[in-house]
């Protein structure tokens, strides 16, 4: 018996999503329960999966395809066998050994015709990322869900077959280099439809632009205090509540308090009206292999150390992972982006529309300042507090980055509520 299958609900406010991946192709066996598709929303991707066992009989959209919740996007053959020849591309990632031993010539400057046939059964940043650097994905351990691969698995191969892996070829990149030499100055260059969570992350930060006035304020701040702190208790810490202790959580108890202390800077206009909230939900900026996401903290205000630090830490293996789901990203009053892990020294954030404010933090530096009137090297970041000019005046948002620094460089304060 054929069964239909359909998007599922997707959750509040989202009603369509785009296929970024088929993982299963027709021919192939499908158990209950097991994702058969990869679909991309305006903030996450999600696994489709099969309400029923049999095989995949064939797909009724394609990768890229835009389907509304309720769409017909695959028919699956109830209690079928699998076909005794699967599809191509399947048999090349289930079969690797063949394609290992074969001889190969040395690479060239473009990808061979194995590779972009292995290649198709992969998200469009792993294919890019196995295309780019000329790695058989085959012959790659995949961390991700289901052992599925991730980008940040084919740039590990890359660089280790770089420094000196188990193929002591020379890599694409040099002869890529010199091919526009060789052949009179030819260049190449590849168009990749921008994913839905690009597009969407790019309207809302031109949207933010466009609609709020915004404005940068900036301080630096003397990490002294936070480190020693950090340095003395890390291992006490790491042993009581098995997570590691970061600088975070520091910055998320800080943050607080300049919330409470200045309202308006958590909390946005809505119409005519302006929304203050007597709680704080955290968004965290977090990299993921598709783009920025800012998974959310809840009751920020209420919670300890530990509880924020396994939560950031969490969000962060979800979001590498590709399961990080709509309502972790749902809600937020204010956000904390932390460039500096990518050694920023300093930038004006963009909020998070409806929020009203966002702070930067970025890499620390020693530098010289003036303590006391002798020049001293201290370890010093510069803050960036990015807000809504429409509803928080400049003395507020200096105000709110004031007790953020104060905190920061004296944490007793964190302690005492001060």
């Amino acid at each position: 018996m054929a069964t239909e299958i359909k998007v599922p609900a997707l959750g509040e406010s989202v009603t369509e999503g785009t296929i970024a991946e088929w993982l299963k192709q027709p021919g192939e066996a499908v158990a209950a329960d097991e994702p058969i598709c990869s679909l991309e929303t305006d903030k996450v991707a999600v696994d489709v999966p099969s309400p029923v066992a049999g095989v995949m009989s064939e797909h009724r959209v394609a990768v890229g395809d835009n389907v509304e919740v309720g769409a017909v996007i695959a028919v699956i053959e109830e209690g079928a066998s699998a076909s005794a020849t699967p599809a191509p591309a399947a048999a090349k990632a289930d079969t690797p050994a063949p394609a290992a031993s074969a001889p190969t010539p040395a690479p060239t400057s473009g990808p061979s015709e194995e590779l972009l046939a292995a290649a198709q059964t992969l998200s469009p940043a792993v294919r890019r990322a196995v295309l780019e650097h000329g790695v058989d994905p085959s012959t790659i351990k995949g961390t991700g869900k289901d052992g599925r691969l991730t980008k940040e698995d084919v740039l590990a191969a890359a660089e280790a077959k770089k420094s000196g892996g188990a193929a002591p070829a020379p890599s694409p990149a040099p002869a890529a280099a010199a091919a526009p030499a060789a052949t009179g100055g030819a260049r190449g260059e590849e168009r990749v439809k921008m994913t839905r969570m690009r597009q969407t992350i790019a309207k809302r930060l031109k949207g933010a632009q466009d609609q709020a006035a915004l404005l940068t304020t900036f301080n630096d701040c003397d990490m002294s205090a936070v480190m020693e702190a950090r340095d003395k208790y890390k291992d006490l810490f790491a042993k009581k509540h098995d997570i590691r202790l970061g600088f975070m959580g520091f910055f998320a108890k800080a943050a607080c308090l300049a919330l409470k202390d200045v309202p308006s800077v958590n909390a946005y206009i809505e119409g005519d009206e302006i929304v203050y909230h007597d709680y704080v939900d955290i968004s965290v900026a977090v990299s993921a292999p598709n783009g920025l996401v800012v998974p959310v903290i809840r009751d920020a205000d209420k919670k300890g150390f530990a509880r924020i630090e396994q939560d950031i830490a969490d969000f962060g293996k979800r979001a590498k992972e590709g399961t990080l789901k709509m309502e972790d990203m749902t809600g937020g009053t204010f956000t904390i982006s932390n460039g500096g892990v990518f050694g920023s020294l300093m930038s004006t954030p963009i909020i998070n529309p409806p929020q009203s404010a966002v702070l930067g933090l970025h890499r620390i530096e020693d530098r010289a300042v003036v303590r006391n009137g002798e020049i001293v090297i201290r370890p010093m970041m510069y803050l960036a507090l990015s807000y809504d000019h429409r509803l928080i005046d400049g003395r507020e948002a200096v105000t709110a980055l004031k007790i953020i620094k104060e905190a920061i460089e004296d944490p007793t304060r964190m302690l005492i509520d001060l």
